[in-house]
């Protein structure tokens, strides 16, 4: 720590004399800006002054202290020459709000340059004029960073202990902004003071240690009470642990607190401090009405008391100090002898809550393992199942079983590392029996490491880095490690791969080594060496040497890198040996036992830390002698039958697990037992097919005939399935589930069935086809132009499970198919679904025609873009028949039956009639209500775009094709709509992805069914059975009238150019000065850029589904298809994201979560065609034109303009910050008649494309 550059030195003068002058006596620093400025009694006029007189009076200014530095300089430097005249050596400036975060308050966050800038000179003119009339007196300018009104430790939410007001890198972006304009201004150094939360103070170092100026640094800190903790809950030594790698000049404690009860954690601090140390109290404890009454003498006196114990090296005053006491003060500590810092630690310091220094007094540090998804597999399902507060809980349990160090790995496929690390970690931060221990964040990926560092206050531990990067990035990773003053755990890898044997151990370790300590001055205290614990007893007689190399590198790494620690991954010895943990936990304690004891070298070296699960690990005299000696023989390859006799023991113990768990299993297959019939209907209700081919084949032997194992024990059991579900106590999937044993049972029977026709055949007996149609045949069909089938197929399943006979069209159906089928099947309904909005107008034709050709039977409606009121409005009146809107699966059978029942059908018939118009005359009454402003109106009143904002100029002009790994896309996952696919909505408050897993009704089933489709998807991504592929086009562009013109490229030809004409909003607006907006809104008039993409994860699906349905698995081909259609909509936000950072760069420096994108907080908007704000899908084909998506990707669009893969997305990107989604709603016939005059196409045409948001009938 203590010393400094010669360039740093040099370069800041003033912080080399405050330096020397601490070393020789106490220093004095001012004392309280506010109170001083609160005897002004300043009014809201006088705040505002003559330069920000036009500030907005929405946004009052009295109170802002810090903007006086503009308004009323003379004052603020009045102030500084006041204490310095009294006789401080340092003033600070007035800058304690000075960062953009606070000044947003007051609406100032846009004069952050200037602000700091004019607070600066006016502390430096004060000086100046002191060292001008004493020229003996030396003065300094401390730069005041205050901790802004937000806090990056405590949530300001009670419902969402994860939720901040703000993030690190925002935080840390705000200082850099604030200390470079004090920079500017002629600070001497920078002074990061009352720090309530230590994170925050480690965001102001972060941000100063970037910045090219290396400007010098002072930290001081507040206790807000008598319990000796920040607001964040650190003790002051474990403050000091976690921000002492910032060199300070200085550190120590001020406001909150006065002397005389600052007297003892001043005390603390001083123990273990470095560097010298400050105290700046209050002047006494605050009054019933908020003032101080503490006088220059006697709070001078407290702190001579502080200067006579030798604790300080610079006093000063807080809130209620004045001038007065600052001279008090000055004057009582004048020729007393300042305090020495304690001599520099060489051995590690790490810090929670707490400070754990790893003095050899210590001994051994156990970390703990089990918050790692790769090692536990209970903590993972935590995790994936968005338990956080039970896998808290594991983290607790490691620190009751005497875990010194937590370590958290969340690397895994299916899980999105950086916003898990950054959840966990922010809900460990409130769990003070665990935050009290340091953590190690541990992760192969650096970007999820930065993540957790930006969430932890304490000095971590970061595992790991190592040199298979190479040296440059390396180098880069241990440079930020050490910006946030964290140890690291440096992996025995290099360029060319693992080390394995004791010398490359050695080699490696030395060479990483010595590359920090040259390049980056890297602490040599903070480097721990992970030499590679591998596993032993593989079988692989190579492989009989991995421990003993390893405890052989130890003295010789310890030895050559002096200062080091040693540690390790201690369940990879026993590798092997998994699911067997008396053989593990005694191969764990015996390594441990010699790796710490080292006793080959006298103990001198003995290895400083593992990741251990604390709770199993036996006492090494525990274990008994016959298994330690297997043990050790096998760590230390003491012959080579070691191995193959561990195994032997490895195997007698699998055998006593066996048994033990054997009674354990059998209680869950004791439904075996059943006789045949009651084990069907078992499996039917369970959804279990395990066991269905030899139960039905019992079955069928017992009865004789196969039409009775349908008519007997299956339809018993799907007519319980279908009770069940109709009660709401069964749930979609598991009706999938069961319709899959019911096709399985049916499948084996079918070669039966034609075996037992053709013996009727040749007896002659003539006996009529003894299957029964069930209930009713339904031709359920996607309507042509459409691709999106999956609600479709769960309304089969379920028909199918209530006995209806189901005819599936599948999709892109035409109306000639659909109505001929069900005249040829003589159907009794007919089913109509969709998801894209033309497929409403497909089905207005489907019923115009039913009415032509005479078909009476009744049509249902369903799908995404469906509703009552569509169905109401605009199908009903073109069909004769009855037709119904049914929302879900789970209203089909309803309906049905209702429909089919001679007994019901006409009352419900009745009913759905008046209802239906009852709709539609409040449709129209609603449609006379509603006022609609003229086309030319509404362009006079367009959004009005902000053209000061400058286009960013894309990376790239033309398009990109994009292939990501699924893998990829996984972390942007909304699984919400996933458990809509399949009726799992959850009530309120567990509605939505992860609460309806504490839904006390679907809860079980939603993590059952969340199980089945992580299972899936890692099926999926691992056998590369799904591709993503996609495509991203960025294009010059402009804006004519209501129509975005985008050219081809850079040379802006109008002659290859496309348009896209966009719809504006016509229904009035209660507010006058609303505006009326249209896409083309968002766009310059010249020199603007626009983006767009395409992109689907469904090439496979057809493989997939037809692979399932071949296997009669109705269940995994609704699973596939719903797990394409959420790495379809990820793979949006993936590229989106990509556009806004990397392709495009207008949002570089963005950083945002899952939960933030999904909330749509990023800058820009991606709106697609056929949505709100541009309902006309005909507008894709300008896309497919420019993106050449089908040659270039495969996507294609169908005549209706749906996307075909099913699972695909495409959007236009706009960049412009105030670009915003909006709805068109209602437009009438002067905006339809100037819109077909753009497109060249006839009104009727438009009409018909445009049909659900016309506010006439046509």
């Amino acid at each position: 720590m203590g010393e400094q550059d010669a360039g740093q030195t040099t370069r800041w003068p003033g912080a080399a004399w405050l330096r020397r002058e601490m070393q020789r006596r106490i220093v004095v620093i001012d004392g309280a800006m506010g109170t001083m400025i609160q005897r002004e009694t300043l009014d809201e006029d006088d705040f505002r002054g003559e330069a920000l007189k036009d500030h907005p009076q929405s946004m009052p200014l009295k109170g802002n202290n810090d903007i006086l530095a503009i308004t009323q300089p003379h004052i603020i430097e009045r102030i500084h020459y006041e204490y310095l005249a009294a006789g401080a050596d340092v003033v600070e400036t007035n800058t304690f709000s000075g960062t953009r975060v606070a000044q947003a308050d007051y609406g100032c966050q846009g004069m952050i340059h200037e602000l700091n800038v004019c607070a600066a000179k006016c502390a430096r003119r004060a000086c100046d004029r002191i060292m001008k009339e004493h020229p003996n007196r030396r003065c300094l300018v401390a730069g005041a960073l205050g901790p802004t009104n937000k806090t990056l430790t405590i949530s300001p939410s009670v419902e969402d202990a994860s939720a901040r007001g703000i993030t690190f890198d925002e935080l840390a972006d705000a200082y850099a902004e604030q200390a470079s304009a004090l920079i500017e201004g002629g600070v001497d150094f920078i002074l990061i003071e009352t720090i309530f939360d230590t994170l925050n103070a480690k965001a102001a170092i972060y941000a100063v240690s970037k910045l090219p100026d290396q400007v010098p640094i002072a930290i001081s800190g507040t206790i807000v009470d008598m319990s000796g903790r920040t607001l964040s809950g650190q003790t002051v030594e474990a403050m000091y642990v976690s921000l002492r790698h910032s060199a300070p000049l200085f550190i120590g404690l001020n406001c909150a607190l006065g002397a005389e009860q600052m007297m003892p954690f001043l005390q603390r601090i001083a123990n273990v401090a470095e560097c010298p140390v400050i105290a700046y109290p209050n002047a006494g404890l605050p009054n019933a009405m908020g003032g101080y009454d503490q006088t220059p003498d006697e709070m001078s006196a407290l702190i001579a008391t502080f200067a006579k114990l030798r604790l300080v090296n610079v006093v000063g005053g807080c809130c209620g100090s004045t001038p007065p006491h600052i001279a008090a003060i000055a004057k009582v500590v004048a020729g007393l002898a300042p305090r020495v810092p304690v001599e520099v630690a060489s051995h590690t310091r790490l810090s929670g809550l707490e400070a754990l220094e790893l003095t050899p007094s210590l001994g051994f540090v156990n970390i703990g393992e089990r918050c790692n998804v790769s090692g536990s597999r209970a903590f993972k399902r935590l995790v994936c199942d968005n338990k956080y507060d039970q896998a808290l809980a594991v983290a607790r349990k490691q620190v009751e079983d005497g875990a010194q160090v937590i370590d958290v790995n969340l690397d895994e496929g299916l899980i999105d590392g950086v916003a898990a690390m950054t959840k966990f970690l922010r809900l460990l931060a409130n769990e003070p029996d665990v935050a009290r221990v340091p953590i190690m964040i541990d992760s192969s990926k650096f970007e999820v490491v930065r993540a957790g560092l930006c969430q932890i206050q304490g000095k971590c531990i970061v595992n790991s880095i190592s040199l298979k990067v190479g040296e440059k990035e390396f180098l880069e990773q241990a440079l930020e490690v050490k910006r946030f003053g964290a140890a690291v755990v440096i992996m025995a890898f290099d360029e060319d791969g693992q080390a394995a044997t004791r010398d490359e151990k050695v080699r490696i370790c030395k060479r990483a080594y010595d590359l920090l300590r040259s390049a980056i001055d890297f602490p040599a205290c903070d480097i721990i060496f992970d030499p590679n614990i591998l596993t032993i007893a593989t079988g692989m007689s190579e492989h009989n040497t991995y421990a003993l190399e390893f405890l052989e590198a130890i003295p010789l790494i310890k030895s050559s890198c002096p200062g080091c620690k040693i540690s390790g991954g201690l369940s990879n010895l026993s590798f092997s040996f998994r699911g067997l943990e008396v053989i593990r936990e005694a191969m764990h304690s015996a390594f441990l036992y010699h790796a710490v004891a080292n006793r080959a070298n006298n103990g001198l070296f003995p290895m400083d830390m593992a990741i251990v699960n604390a709770g199993a690990l036996p006492v090494y005299d525990d274990i008994p002698p016959d298994l330690l000696k297997l043990v050790e023989d096998a760590i230390f390859n003491r012959d080579e039958g070691a191995t193959e006799r561990l195994l032997e023991r490895a195997e007698l113990e699998r055998s006593r697990v066996s048994k033990k768990t054997a009674g354990e299993s059998s209680a869950a297959d004791a439904w075996r037992n059943l006789g045949v019939a009651a084990r069907l209907e078992y499996a039917l209700v369970k959804g279990i097919v395990d066991h269905i081919d030899e139960d039905v084949e019992e079955y069928r032997v017992a009865v004789g005939r196969s039409l009775q194992v349908i008519e007997g024990p299956l339809m018993a059991g799907m007519g319980k399935v279908g009770e069940l579900f109709g009660a709401g106590k069964m749930f979609l999937p598991q009706v999938i589930k069961s319709a899959r044993v019911m096709k399985k049972a049916v499948a084996y029977l079918l070669p039966f069935f034609e075996l037992e026709k053709k013996e009727r055949d040749a007896s002659g007996t003539g006996e009529p086809d003894e299957e029964d149609s069930g209930p009713g045949t339904v031709v359920m069909a996607t309507v042509k132009g459409d691709v999106h089938d999956i609600g479709k197929n769960i309304v089969s399943v379920v028909l199918g499970c209530n006995n209806y006979k189901v005819i599936d069209l599948g999709v892109m159906c035409p109306c000639e198919k659909i109505l001929d089928t069900a005249l040829e099947a003589k159907a009794d309904a007919i089913g109509l679904s969709g998801l894209i909005t033309p497929s409403l107008d497909e089905m207005v034709y489907v019923a115009k025609e039913m009415t032509r050709r005479g078909i009476k039977i009744p049509l249902l409606i369903g799908g995404a873009t469906t509703s009552k009121m569509h169905t109401a409005v605009k199908i009903s009146p073109r069909y004769d028949g009855t037709t119904v809107h049914v929302l879900d699966a789970s209203k089909a059978v309803v309906v049905l039956s209702a429909l089919l029942d001679k007994a019901k059908a006409d009352d419900f018939v009745e009913e759905i009639r008046e209802e239906y118009g009852e709709i539609r005359e409040d449709y129209l009454a609603s449609q006379t209500d509603q006022r609609l402003v003229s086309l030319e109106v509404a362009r006079s009143r367009r959004f009005n775009l902000d053209l000061t904002v400058s286009p960013t100029k894309p990376s790239f002009i033309g398009t990109r094709v994009v292939e990501p790994e699924l893998s990829e896309l996984v972390p942007f996952i909304d699984w919400t709509p996933f458990f809509q696919v399949w009726m799992l909505r959850g009530r309120y408050p567990y509605r939505g992805y992860p609460k309806l897993f504490d839904d006390p009704t679907i809860g079980e089933q939603a993590r059952e069914l969340f199980a089945d489709a992580q299972t899936v998807l890692e099926e999926i991504i691992r056998d590369r059975s799904l591709t993503a592929r996609g495509i991203v086009g960025l294009f010059p562009c402009q804006r004519d009238g209501d129509d975005i013109v985008v050219y081809r490229d850079e040379k802006r030809d109008g002659a290859d150019a496309e348009r896209f004409c966009t719809l504006r909003q016509q229904v009035q607006k209660a507010d006058n000065d609303e505006p009326y907006m249209a896409l083309a809104d968002f766009v310059a008039p010249a020199d603007d850029y626009i983006g767009m993409f395409a992109v689907s994860a469904g090439f496979g699906v057809d493989q997939l589904v037809s692979a399932a349905l071949a296997d009669h698995d109705d269940f995994r081909s609704i699973m596939v298809k719903a797990i394409a259609d959420r790495l379809a909509e990820a793979m949006a936000e993936w590229v989106h994201l990509r556009v806004r950072r990397e392709f495009w760069g207008y949002a570089a420096g963005e950083r945002l979560d899952n939960d933030d994108l999904l909330k749509v907080e990023y800058a820009g908007i991606r709106p697609a065609p056929g949505y709100p704000s541009q309902p006309d899908h005909s507008e894709k084909r300008v896309m497919w034109r420019l993106l050449d998506a089908d040659a270039q990707t495969g996507i294609q669009l169908t005549p209706s303009l749906a996307m075909a893969p099913a699972a695909s997305v495409s959007a236009l990107c706009f960049a412009h910050p105030q670009s915003a989604y909006f709805a068109v709603g209602k437009i009438d016939r002067d905006q339809v008649a100037s819109y077909a005059d753009r497109k060249r196409l006839d009104v009727a045409a438009v009409e018909k494309s445009l049909s659900s948001i016309l506010a006439y009938d046509p």
